[in-house]
Parts: C-alpha cells; sequence; structure tokens
C-alpha cells in the first residue's frame, strides 16, 4: 500500500471511530452544554490569527514550522471559530511531502480529525483547507492540535506542533 493510500485508510479509520465515540459519549448528555466548558488556560492558546509552530522531530532529522491562516472568517474577528475554514503555512527542508493533522476535541473527546498533504503532487489539494466542524463537533469551543509531520516507512516523523482554540 502507497504511504498517501495508508494515510487516507488511517485518517479514515479514525475519522470512524472518533464519530463513534462522541455518539456513545452524548448518548447520556442532557444538554449540549456539558461539551462547551474547556479550562481558561486554554482559551488563551491563541494569541493572534497567525499563530506559528515549531518543533524538532528527529531521529529522520530536520525541523519544520506551521503557522494557522485563516481562509473563511464568518464573523469577521480574526480568531477561528466553530465553521470557519483554516489553512497551515508550513515550512520545512526535512522532506518533500509533508503532512498536516488536525484534531480537534470538546471534554477529551476527538470532534474533528483531518489531515492534508502539503505538496504539489498531493491528489486531493483540497484537504489542505480544513473546516472547524464535523457531524459529531454541533458548536461550543474546542481544543485543537496541528501536527506538521512526513511519513518514514510505517512511522510519522513530527517536524512542530501547534494548539489553538477554536471559538464557538
Amino acid at each position: 500500500m502507497n504511504r498517501v493510500m495508508y494515510q487516507f485508510v488511517v485518517t479514515a479509520s479514525a475519522a470512524v471511530f472518533a464519530a463513534s465515540s462522541v455518539g456513545c459519549a452524548r448518548s447520556g448528555a442532557t444538554d449540549s452544554s456539558s461539551a462547551s466548558s474547556l479550562s481558561p488556560s486554554s482559551l488563551t492558546e491563541f494569541n493572534s490569527p497567525a499563530v506559528g509552530a515549531k518543533g524538532g522531530g528527529k531521529p529522520g532529522g530536520g525541523t519544520g514550522t506551521l503557522t494557522l491562516r485563516m481562509v473563511t472568517d464568518a464573523n469577521g474577528n480574526g480568531l477561528p471559530n466553530w465553521k470557519d475554514q483554516v489553512t497551515f503555512d508550513i515550512s520545512t527542508t526535512a522532506t518533500t511531502q509533508p503532512f498536516v493533522d488536525l484534531v480537534c476535541s470538546q471534554n477529551g473527546v476527538v470532534v474533528l480529525g483531518t489531515t492534508g498533504g502539503f505538496f504539489d503532487s498531493y491528489p486531493w489539494p483540497w484537504t489542505r483547507t480544513m473546516t472547524l466542524s464535523s457531524p459529531s463537533w454541533q458548536g461550543a469551543a474546542a481544543s485543537c492540535t496541528a501536527k506538521l509531520y512526513y511519513l518514514s516507512g510505517t512511522r510519522n516523523i513530527t517536524l512542530g506542533s501547534m494548539s489553538f482554540t477554536a471559538y464557538e
């Protein structure tokens, strides 16, 4: 199985698992407010519309940076909100085929998991624009983490990561 197909299968499996887990977690909930509480510190993780992060992921060597960039900003506040679209500006010399995984959670339950290949030959270039919503995510703020990495055989080598809050 080639690397792109492997990544697609892994991502699709994670999305199915996340969606089924959210359904189980919400089955006993009486209102949607139970999924919206976040710690005060998580509300300050995102300080500007373009926050960058650096990281280093040995064993293959190299580092990378990723910066959040708004694609659509429905309310015009310059911050990522539920249903907005974002992408990432990335930089690395460690690979010619970098990927970004974006995972958003509410109270520890994954409500969004998506991946995009940030290189010209990636067959699904539209996946670089990531919508901050999913059938499992019915609103309210979520804690999000983006990870820049590349594939080395069957291993993911992390080059950098960043966290931000997607507000309601």
